[in-house]
């Protein structure tokens, strides 16, 4: 019921904020997308985060604006960094722009200074998620890369904020993840890196206890026989690369088979998910569809009591179906073309507003 009633409120503040486009000039959809994200770093809606995945270029600005302000507030960074690994999860087009935002800055200074562990390690998890979508990055900020390998080594070994076990444990296997991601994509360097940082008497603890370790489950990669730092960082370099190859090559170096099976079974059930069931969001809008909804020969209006039995079908522009079915056990179904399903059983009187999103 709850869930029920978020989506509701949800799908008013939409219906509200669309209007407010249609008159205002186009940069008013900043105002959509900055309400939308207050809204999911409150709830942490689901329905956001699918509205969200679903903008196009160039709205993607103001929402990487208002993700940036979230990680440089404490009281939303931790659910500000959540909604960006779930935005970067579903791979958006305008991914790549975040190599070159004030967002990847923000993120790698969280990373390099703040001393919350579950920051730390949220942080960490989208860092290791969005590398191979924009290596092009490591032109101007492997080191920044590095340090923030070598710090959580460090808490690894030294546990300066007397972390709970727990949390130690899921760091420990960040810093594991991130150093695969690395050894993966920045060979030359990274072992460049781990000669100069870890032969300091200082460090030479912690690389025995943390780094040798990881160094004795990867292969030999080819590029330290066959490349160079200059190559590696060199952005043409990765042009002829799709995201889930550059994970499959950073698998194939690795001796562990956990590590590298999750790698290759995460990327292939992201790039096999089917369509979403929900529509694009266009910020530049269509009107608000609140009128009767004709098609396949079936008339639909909003507020009308439908008897048991009685099934609707609408196709909208996107291409998508969605049939709605009342049967007699007071249950209203809605079924998307994809095969998702719900079901209220409120009663056979339903409400709809449809927002025409494409």
């Amino acid at each position: 019921i709850v869930y029920i009633v978020h989506l509701h409120i949800l799908l008013s503040m939409i219906n509200t904020m669309m209007v407010d486009v249609q008159s205002a000039p186009p940069d008013r959809g900043g105002a959509v997308l900055s309400s939308l994200v207050d809204y999911y770093l409150d709830s942490s809606s689901s329905q956001v985060v699918l509205l969200l995945s679903s903008i196009r270029e160039p709205h993607h600005k103001p929402l990487m604006e208002k993700l940036n302000e979230a990680l440089n507030r404490p009281g939303s960074r931790l659910a500000g960094l959540t909604l960006l690994g779930h935005l970067i999860r579903k791979q958006p087009p305008w991914v790549h722009h975040i190599s070159r935002s004030a967002l990847l800055a923000s993120l790698l200074r969280c990373l390099k200074v703040l001393a919350d562990v579950v920051i730390l390690i949220s942080g960490v998890l989208v860092l290791i998620t969005l590398l191979p979508m924009i290596p092009q990055a490591g032109k101007q900020h492997i080191y920044d890369f590095f340090d923030v390998f070598g710090r959580l080594v460090s808490w690894s070994y030294k546990n300066p904020g007397h972390v709970l076990v727990d949390h130690m444990v899921h760091l420990h296997a960040a810093a594991y993840s991130l150093f695969h991601r690395l050894y993966g994509m920045f060979p030359c360097s990274f072992i460049s890196y781990l000669r100069l940082h870890y032969s300091m008497k200082e460090n030479l603890d912690a690389f025995q206890e943390v780094v040798k370790p990881m160094l004795e489950h990867v292969r030999v990669h080819p590029e330290l026989v066959t490349g160079t730092q200059d190559y590696e960082l060199d952005p043409s370099r990765w042009r002829c690369y799709e995201v889930h190859d550059i994970v499959i090559e950073c698998s194939r170096v690795s001796l562990d088979p956990l590590e590298s099976s999750c790698e290759e079974d995460m990327y292939s059930y992201i790039r096999d998910l089917p369509p979403s069931p929900i529509p694009h969001l266009n910020l530049t809008c269509s009107p608000l569809n609140t009128e009767s909804v004709t098609s396949s020969g079936n008339t639909h209006t909003p507020g009308v009591t439908h008897t048991p039995g009685a099934q609707v079908t609408h196709t909208w522009s996107s291409g998508n179906t969605h049939t709605h079915t009342w049967s007699s056990g007071n249950t209203h179904t809605h079924t998307w073309s994809s095969g998702n399903t719900h079901t209220w059983s409120s009663g056979n009187t339903h409400t709809h507003t449809h927002l025409e999103l494409r």
